[in-house]
């Protein structure tokens, strides 16, 4: 079993895609977000970003933080702090500041420092959703 992680308590509200619950189409949020269900689209946050174990997002990601637990399908910009649980299976390239991997976790895909990157535009690329 992955390990709980909590979104810290802040005062931006936070979002929360409940295990059950599909939703297609593009998120845009300013604060923090936790998906348990399945995301198929885009997701941009000023925030954190917390896939459940549960959670599945097949497309793109761009936020602040993000402890992903579950499964990606797609590219991710992660401004700060990114960490891969022992349960995480992520399928995409990964651009990032900083990067925390527990053994067990499951990375197919290229990772690039964002300090490699910041001379240029750091996007995520249009691999994620298809």
């Amino acid at each position: 079993m992955g390990k709980a992680i909590e979104i810290e308590n802040t005062n931006a509200p936070i979002n929360v895609i409940t295990t059950g619950t599909n939703i297609n189409g593009n998120i845009t949020a300013s604060g923090d977000f936790r998906i348990d269900g399945v995301l198929e689209g885009n997701i941009t946050l000023n925030g954190k970003l917390v896939v459940g174990e549960t959670g599945q997002v097949i497309g793109n990601i761009t936020c602040q933080n993000a402890n992903i637990i579950g499964y990606v399908q797609g590219n991710m910009l992660v401004r700060e702090l990114l960490t891969l649980c022992e349960t995480t299976k992520i399928k995409g390239d990964i651009i990032v500041n900083k990067l925390s991997i527990a053994p067990g976790a499951s990375f197919s895909g290229t990772c690039k420092m964002l300090d490699e990157v910041e001379g240029h535009s750091a996007q995520v690329g249009d691999k994620g959703k298809k």
